[in-house]
């Protein structure tokens, strides 16, 4: 039932997409923007960001020999007009500013979306980037590394989540790796938790990044691609022994 519906989901966004509708287009490098009434300025600067943000993106994760996104295979953003013609599209709630379809590399948003080009774009692309890479069905990605992956391009957000970590191992309301590594869904959670587990999780990347460099991080997404299995992935790239000893060396990391 799961799976009708997701496959129904994207046949409704492709169907709205395709529909008649004559979109113009403007291209860089990586991108392909279709659009409108949007301002030409907006347009402008939306694929000056996007092109920053890929090198920004690929850089950090030590992804940016691989030439991701090229010619034909450059990933495409839509911006319809306003948030109304953006739902009917979408069809995300009302509350959304931004959708991303990661398998077909395809972001939709609209001007006016608050913190679009500053949060939700490079956040999105984060996701698929790092989907792409290690495979966008793979049992081994946990939501947590998929959410960290994506929060580590919102650096200047989350510049105090060790401090803010700190405090909550002192406070006890630390959720251990694998009581986050069982989470699939975050809807069932109250705003506070759903802070503490993407600041925890970015925190996780940027110590695997940091502590360990990224080639090794490098290593760590081939790895972990080539055996969908997370457990493995930490041991054939860190002599980690699963996720206990992932969090034994983050939380010590975190303590010095």
């Amino acid at each position: 039932m799961r799976r009708s519906l997701i496959l129904f989901f994207i046949f409704i966004c492709f169907n709205n997409l395709s529909a008649s509708e004559h979109f113009k287009e403007s291209r860089s490098t990586h991108f392909i923007v279709f659009y409108n009434n949007a301002p030409e300025g907006f347009i402008k600067s939306l694929l000056e960001k996007a092109e920053f943000y890929y090198e920004s993106i690929t850089e950090d994760l030590g992804f940016r020999r691989f030439n991701f996104w090229l010619w034909d295979n450059r990933a495409k953003i839509y911006i319809y007009d306003d948030a109304n013609s953006y739902r009917l599209a979408s069809s995300q709630p009302a509350w959304s500013g931004g959708a991303v379809m990661p398998n077909h590399k395809i972001i939709q948003s609209f001007p006016a979306s608050k913190d679009f080009l500053d949060t939700i774009l490079p956040h999105e692309m984060g996701h698929i980037i790092f989907r792409e890479f290690v495979g966008f069905n793979n049992p081994g990605v946990t939501l947590w590394l998929d959410e960290g992956v994506a929060s580590y391009q919102e650096k200047r957000r989350y510049s105090q989540a060790d401090a803010f970590i700190r405090r909550l191992i002192d406070q006890d309301s630390f959720i251990n790796l694998r009581k986050l590594s069982s989470y699939h869904s975050l809807a069932s959670l109250d705003s506070g938790s759903i802070d503490i587990f993407y600041a925890q999780s970015y925190s996780i990347v940027d110590f695997l990044i940091k502590m360990f460099g990224r080639e090794k991080f490098v290593l760590f997404c081939q790895n972990l691609r080539d055996y969908r299995n997370l457990d493995d992935a930490l041991r054939l790239t860190y002599s980690l022994q699963g996720i206990s000893q992932l969090e034994k060396a983050w939380i010590g990391y975190l303590k010095k």
